[in-house]
């Protein structure tokens, strides 16, 4: 939900897009890291017993990458949807998505009901 002095939802969700998009970067920094470890042949973190290894790590981050580009598309979404004038209604529904729902979960596209529902799927 924006602000209490704000009527504007994008007010709210673009520090979300702005703050995940820097995630994202940071995540591709790290990969970037790796894939120059790993490729210069020098690295030999299998048998390392002091830390993770780097497939260990990769494997983490490429799993931290997919979930923020979720977040990406739903935020980017949730925009277009603030553009369209069909902001803060179920997707599914139809109905009013609930204030406290869409201050916690400012980028959501489901009522609580509906959310439920489709996790149960």
């Amino acid at each position: 939900m924006p602000p209490a002095n704000s009527a504007d939802p994008a007010d709210a969700l673009q520090p979300l897009l702005e703050d995940t998009l820097l995630q994202c970067a940071s995540v591709e920094r790290l990969l970037a890291d790796i894939r120059l470890a790993k490729g210069d042949g020098t690295a030999d973190d299998e048998h390392d017993p002091d830390g993770p290894t780097l497939s260990a790590e990769w494997s983490q981050l490429v799993g931290m990458q997919a979930h923020l580009l979720r977040d990406l598309h739903g935020i980017n979404h949730a925009l277009e949807r603030v553009a369209s004038g069909t902001f803060g209604r179920c997707l599914n529904c139809g109905m009013p998505i609930s204030p406290g729902r869409l201050e916690a979960r400012p980028a959501t596209a489901h009522c609580i009901g509906c959310a439920r529902a489709l996790e149960n799927r």
